[in-house]
C-alpha cells in the first residue's frame, strides 16, 4: 500500500506534461498564422481534476478527536478549452480597393459551395468570373454584390455602401451594402479552416448590422486586419511551456526513483 502515492504522482506528472504539451501546441499554431489575415490568437485553458478524499472533514465535537479539515489529494491537470482572443488586430495598408478591415467588433457572412453560412475577419476579397464580391477561396460574400463588367474604380464606403465607376456614366452606380455579423458569445464560434468560423449553439444565432451600427465595427478600404498575435508575448509563454513540462518530467523521473528504492526492499 506504500507504493500507491508513487504511483499517484507518476500518473499526476504525466497528466502535466500532456497539458502542456497541447499548449505547446497551441502556442506554435498562434506562431504559424502571425501572417494570416484576421487571425485572432488562442490560449489554453487548463482545470484541475477530481481530487481524491483520503477521509473528509468532520463537524467539531465537544470531546475532541475530529477532523477539522479533508485529507485530499489532487490527480492532476486536464485542458478544459481553448479560448480564441477577438482583440483587434493592425490595420495594414494594402491600397487594394477591394480589400477590406473591420475596425471594431463583427464577421463578414460569406456563402461556402455546399450552401452553408460562414463568417470571416479576413477581407482580402477577389471578384470571380461571374463578378460576385468573393473570398481569397471563393466563397460568395452575403449579401451578394455583382461588378458590372465595365466597372473601372469600386468605393466603399464606412457604413459598407459599396459603388462602383462605370466606363461612360459620370455618377458611381451603387452595388448594394456590405454587412456584419454579431454574436453574443463569439468565443463559441467554431474554427472551420480558411479563415471561416462556424456558428454554433455556443456562440448563439448571428445578428445582422450594418457597419456602425448595433455594436458592429465601421469597414476601412484599402486594408487588411493582420493576426493579433504578439510574438513576444507567444516566447514567453513558450518559456514557461518548457519549464513547466520540465518540471513535470523531473516529478516522474522522481517517483520512478522512489518507487524503485520502493521495490529493492527485502
Amino acid at each position: 500500500m506504500k507504493g500507491i502515492p508513487v504511483l499517484r504522482s507518476l500518473y499526476t506528472a504525466a497528466t502535466g506534461m500532456e497539458a502542456q504539451q497541447l499548449r505547446m501546441d497551441v502556442i506554435a499554431n498562434n506562431l504559424a498564422n502571425t501572417g494570416t489575415t484576421g487571425f485572432k490568437r488562442q490560449r489554453a485553458e487548463f482545470e484541475d481534476l477530481l481530487s481524491e478524499t483520503i477521509h473528509g472533514a468532520e463537524a467539531p465535537d465537544p470531546r475532541g478527536g475530529t477532523a477539522p479539515a479533508a485529507l485530499q489529494v489532487g490527480l492532476g491537470v486536464r485542458t478544459g478549452s481553448t479560448v480564441r482572443n477577438f482583440g483587434q488586430g493592425e490595420l495594414l495598408t494594402t491600397g487594394n480597393a477591394l480589400d477590406l478591415a473591420i475596425e471594431g467588433d463583427g464577421f463578414f457572412r460569406v456563402q461556402r459551395p455546399d450552401g452553408s453560412l460562414a463568417y470571416t475577419r479576413a477581407g482580402n476579397f477577389r471578384v470571380d468570373a461571374a463578378g460576385r464580391l468573393v473570398t481569397a477561396r471563393g466563397e460568395v460574400v452575403d449579401p451578394e454584390i455583382t461588378f458590372p463588367p465595365e466597372t473601372t474604380r469600386v468605393t466603399v464606403d464606412a457604413d459598407g455602401t459599396v459603388r462602383a465607376q462605370v466606363a461612360g456614366r459620370e455618377a458611381p452606380q451603387e452595388l448594394g451594402r456590405l454587412e456584419l455579423c454579431t454574436f453574443p458569445n463569439p468565443g463559441g464560434l467554431e474554427a472551420a479552416g480558411g479563415n471561416l468560423l462556424l456558428q454554433t449553439a455556443a456562440s448563439g444565432e448571428a445578428v445582422d448590422a450594418r457597419p456602425g451600427e448595433q455594436g458592429a465595427g465601421t469597414l476601412a478600404q484599402g486594408f487588411l486586419e493582420g493576426a493579433n498575435v504578439k510574438a513576444v508575448e507567444e516566447m514567453i509563454d513558450m518559456i514557461a511551456t518548457q519549464r513547466a513540462y520540465e518540471l513535470n518530467s523531473r516529478v516522474v523521473q522522481t517517483a520512478d526513483q522512489m518507487l524503485q528504492r520502493l521495490t529493492s526492499l527485502r
